[in-house]
């Protein structure tokens, strides 16, 4: 399975006229891994998952499954499916008809597609609710009813439409824990848009930073988080200051930030700031400061650290950093 699943997208592009959405990307997803594409809006990844589930077609390059091209091939033969933002249940429909509905298209007998919609409907713990249509149930059971419908097909790939993206912020994180879970239980290969970083870390085994249609970086969230190799990367993951230095742009973590109210002899790790802002977060207090060099940049300190000395708006303060803490971006 793991080796039909594997997915490459190679020098794949998009274009709309004169306007370049996806500009010539090189990608490989192994099978059975969990990838989210993350990126702020128009970046280029939504129209990079429409090309893969064949609702857009590519302007050039190719996109293979299990070492299949796939790129000229019908949505429907490309062993894909896709999960939409708004889940696109018929509303007239029972959940067990919504599921069922694509086999029925195929033409296959409904006592034969009933039976297996009534499966996936047990395996995502609907069973009870497959009479109900869409109106009658909440933004969660929606979600899974959409699942089961996607994987009724026996797609070889899961394409996913920031299907998180409507739900409350409580719901969101227990339906994220969720859709790893089925990843992992089916073992077949996720391939997930979202422009909250949050839900990629929490997610993904494969991050794929994307910026202006181009990948600015693709690797583990753990790598992505303590590695980025660009100044947008380390400005779009968020918890990292960008700082100038002889040596170039750094990306320092914000948590890694620390701050004095004794002067400290000048250098590329120490910088004279204000602070601007200070918001108590839990666990932690996010302070935002100001320097000549910087304009705005962020110090993460735990709650016991800060109410031992609080810091308070206009106090001066001197930020630094451990040489071995500071990452060089690359120009």
């Amino acid at each position: 399975m793991q080796a039909e699943s594997r997915l490459e997208l190679a020098h794949l592009s998009k274009r709309y006229g004169q306007t370049t959405a996806v500009d010539r990307i090189d990608l490989k997803i192994a099978g059975g891994s969990y990838c989210c594409l993350l990126g702020p809006s128009g970046c280029g990844k939504t129209s990079t998952l429409r090309m893969i589930a064949g609702h857009e077609l590519a302007s050039d390059g190719d996109i293979l499954l299990g070492g299949r091209n796939i790129t000229a091939l019908p949505a429907a033969a490309r062993g894909s499916a896709m999960m939409f933002q708004s889940y696109a249940l018929f509303p007239h429909l029972s959940a067990l008809d919504n599921v069922a509905f694509s086999l029925k298209m195929r033409g296959v007998g409904k006592a034969e597609r009933h039976k297996k919609a009534a499966e996936l409907l047990e395996r995502v713990s609907l069973g009870h609710l497959a009479q109900r249509k869409p109106a009658e149930l909440s933004g969660g059971q929606q979600q899974r009813v959409a699942l089961a419908r996607a994987l009724i097909t026996e797609p070889k790939v899961l394409l996913l439409d920031e299907p998180l993206s409507a739900l409350d912020p409580f719901l969101r994180i227990r339906m994220r824990a969720e859709l790893k879970a089925w990843q992992k239980t089916l073992g077949m290969t996720f391939v997930h848009v979202t422009h909250s970083q949050e839900e990629a870390m929490a997610l993904a085994d494969q991050v794929v930073v994307m910026n202006h249609g181009r990948i600015e970086q693709d690797a583990a969230p753990h790598a992505l988080f303590n590695n980025p190799k660009t100044e947008f990367v380390a400005r779009f993951m968020g918890g990292h200051n960008v700082i100038p230095t002889s040596l170039g742009l750094t990306a320092v973590r914000a948590d890694k930030t620390r701050l004095s109210r004794t002067s400290m002899p000048a250098g590329d790790t120490v910088l004279d700031a204000t602070v601007q802002g200070v918001e108590y977060q839990g666990t932690y207090v996010l302070l935002t400061l100001a320097s000549e060099p910087v304009p705005e940049f962020s110090v993460v300190l735990p709650e016991a650290q800060f109410d031992a000395a609080p810091w308070q708006p206009g106090e001066r303060a001197c930020a630094h950093w451990d040489p071995t803490d500071i990452h060089l971006l690359a120009a």
